[in-house]
């Protein structure tokens, strides 16, 4: 009988690859609430092992293998990833298991013809397990050693290297290939007593001191997070919120799933706040989430062409991007991007900041943003629009960031690690966050 974490793991492998799906989102659905909490806990280790360590994976897989990967039917692919990072990485699992139930697995997926080869590809896999250890010792000296250590692709890891040095790209990889940890943002601190009642266990946070993060327990299965009143957010996303500031009225232009929304709005109890999304089904979404915000209207519109008028105070543009800063969460977009892609990102993002910066009242700020580490989404953005955009004016985020310490916001030592240059920059494992961007970009009066 095949457990039913592989099988449901299986499929999420399938749907991410085919689909363009993203893992965590699947990892979330309904299908997942009818597995047991052990099996529910396994199905997530498999899928984002599998997906973490792929490029790894592949070159074992392919050292055993009589066929060329590339040749092999996606279900009889997959089945082989899932056995094989069980067999190189989880040494709770016996290996046998794992190599029976993926040869089930391809017989399920009406693959039974590629059985026998599933099963002697893994029997040599097992045989061999000393090809899974790491190809170079920690301390790599070159962006390929990087690259091979730590499954990225090489030209993801060469770019990180130039910017910004060989010794913070292999702190990004290191921190991509685990499991991050679970931030929550706090409303109202007097809700920790009730969460430490419900067994869950705390640590403070490390960038702001309206965080934490969860040592132990699942916060999920409190009634504050039912409630609305703590909500799952990486650290670095807050601290973006925060940024944004105060004002009578606030935009959110590209809003969901609304996590900085609800930042804005609780900071600007008695202002008014717009969040727009382009997609009808994210805005529904973001309305419940966002329901006991009553400061909140949430509207379903492109950020490109947003009908209002321009006299709000603060403006956030959370752009879409690429998401290399977010690799810890969402390990299949290292194998999907392509260096192509970031170019249509910047066309994009541009249109979008100087429909943003038309909304600003004289005098108010945008925090242009984004969870990217490419320059093409980040500086050339900001570079390009504040070149052509005559009455606006980049502002140094130093600034915002020393507010933001004075008004004992922030839990870091020193505000300076959190900028580069004139803008804000939190690097993947610096921290144990998400990166991200931002920018503080003001209109003339």
């Amino acid at each position: 009988m095949i457990s039913p974490a592989r099988d449901v793991a299986l499929d999420i492998l399938l749907r991410v690859e085919q689909h363009g799906a993203f893992a965590s989102e699947l990892l979330h659905s309904e299908r997942l609430d009818k597995l047991s909490p052990q099996d529910r806990g396994l199905c997530t280790e498999l899928v984002m092992g599998v997906l973490r360590w792929r490029s790894r994976i592949d070159e074992v897989l392919a050292s055993v293998s009589s066929q060329k990967l590339a040749r092999l039917d996606a279900e009889v692919l997959e089945a082989l990833r899932l056995a094989a990072y069980q067999i190189g990485f989880l040494q709770r699992i016996p290996a046998h298991a794992a190599v029976n139930e993926s040869v089930e697995l391809v017989k399920r997926k009406k693959k039974r013809s590629a059985a026998p080869f599933v099963n002697a590809v893994l029997r040599k896999l097992i045989a061999k397990k000393g090809l899974f250890e790491a190809p170079v010792v920690p301390g790599a000296k070159t962006e390929l050693d990087l690259a091979s250590l730590y499954a990225h692709p090489l030209w993801m890891v060469a770019r990180w290297a130039a910017r910004f040095g060989l010794e913070a790209a292999g702190q990004t990889c290191a921190h991509d290939q685990r499991v991050p940890p679970t931030a929550i943002h706090l409303g109202d601190e007097s809700v920790v007593p009730e969460l430490e009642a419900a067994g869950i266990r705390l640590a403070p946070g490390t960038l702001l001191r309206s965080a934490r993060r969860v040592v132990n327990g699942d916060v999920t299965a409190t009634k504050a997070f039912v409630d609305g009143r703590i909500a799952i957010q990486d650290e670095a996303s807050q601290l973006v919120a925060m940024v944004v500031g105060r004002g009578e009225r606030l935009l959110d232009c590209c809003a969901a799933p609304g996590g900085k929304t609800a930042i804005l709005a609780e900071r600007n109890a008695n202002s008014k706040v717009t969040a727009a999304d382009i997609h009808e089904h994210r805005t529904r979404a973001m309305r419940e989430r966002l329901k006991s915000k009553t400061n909140v209207d949430v509207i379903t519109a492109d950020a490109t062409a947003l009908e209002m008028s321009a006299d709000f105070d603060r403006v956030l543009a959370d752009v879409p991007c690429s998401g290399t800063g977010t690799l810890a969460h969402h390990p299949e977009i290292k194998w999907r991007l392509q260096l192509a892609e970031l170019q249509q990102f910047h066309q994009r993002q541009v249109a979008i900041l100087r429909a943003a910066l038309a909304k600003l009242r004289p005098g108010g700020r945008l925090v242009y943003s984004t969870c990217s580490l490419e320059p093409e989404e980040n500086e050339q953005v900001v570079g390009h629009v504040v070149r052509d955009v005559q009455d606006c004016e980049l502002v140094d985020a130093r600034g915002v960031l020393d507010e933001l310490n004075a008004e004992g916001e922030l839990a870091v030592a020193d505000p300076a690690v959190l900028h580069d240059g004139d803008f804000l920059r939190v690097l993947p494992g610096r921290f144990a966050t998400d990166g991200f961007f931002a920018a503080v970009i003001q209109r003339s009066v």
